[in-house]
């Protein structure tokens, strides 16, 4: 299933760099687009020292971690919104067909290389904030974890958003309120948001573990709403568990699924 999905992405890749001036735009558009992120944490930091409790190194560091989990998922994996075009234009059916994973070939259509540019933009300001953090060795092991476990848990958001729109294939703007919402949601600390809403992306949807409980640790930090310091240790757990939820409502979709007829 790997190798065909890299073949299948390796496809697209060539079809892209057949030209590559507009391959190059697009690539540093991403990188310059998404840049305008960090520009907006900047001038809020030009305006006070401190956000959510936290500095601005402690807050590219979040940026960072959660913006590289959230590109790489974005590049690999985000096709999977489109699945209700794929059901009203009856492309499915012949995905259906094919002795490859559904998943796989819809993930993989249409795949856009050019936003790596974005992943580009992410790596470059973690790496800008690590070497000022000093984070010591002791901890620092759980920085590849986080970013790791925050790509599957984004990625399995995806999932879900695609198993959604089998029942309601004129809603992927639903899906999209959760996959780059929560994008948007983990860019700064969480306490800077209302309890209401750190409970429910703790409890509910787990975005919490994508680099806030986790970086927590990774910082020193005491958790502003007092959980106990064990659950900065759950992202793995709570990566797989939604993972485990997003394949069964996926499965769920593909065997609801009644075919157009075309």
């Amino acid at each position: 299933m790997v190798r065909t999905y890299a073949l299948l992405v390796w496809t697209w890749t060539r079809a892209a760099a057949q030209y590559p001036l507009s391959f190059a735009l697009m690539t540093v558009g991403g990188f310059v687009v998404s840049g305008l992120d960090i520009a907006v944490i900047w001038v809020i930091f030009a305006n006070t020292s401190s956000l959510g409790g936290f500095g601005l190194t402690e807050v590219m560091f979040l940026y960072g971690s959660a913006g590289l989990a959230f590109a790489i998922a974005d590049l690999l994996f985000s096709n999977v919104d489109r699945i209700s075009e794929h059901i009203r234009a009856g492309t499915l059916d012949a995905m259906l067909i094919r002795p490859v994973s559904p998943f796989v070939q819809v993930a993989a259509d249409r795949f856009m290389p050019h936003r790596i540019g974005r992943v580009a933009q992410a790596a470059v300001v973690l790496g800008i904030a690590l070497p000022r953090l000093d984070v010591p060795a002791s901890r620092a092991w759980m920085i590849p974890v986080m970013v790791v476990c925050g790509i599957v848990i984004f990625t399995s958001v995806w999932a879900l958003g695609g198993a959604v729109q089998f029942l309601l294939t004129d809603a992927p703007e639903v899906a999209n309120a959760f996959t780059y919402g929560g994008g948007m949601l983990t860019q700064y600390p969480l306490s800077v948001y209302g309890d209401h809403i750190v409970r429910g992306v703790t409890f509910i949807l787990p975005l919490a573990f994508v680099n806030w409980q986790p970086g927590l640790y990774v910082l020193g930090r005491d958790d502003p709403l007092g959980l106990p310091h064990w659950v900065r240790f759950l992202s793995p757990a709570a990566a797989v568990a939604l993972a485990l939820v997003a394949a069964l409502a996926w499965r769920a979709g593909i065997r609801r699924y009644r075919s157009t007829g075309s």
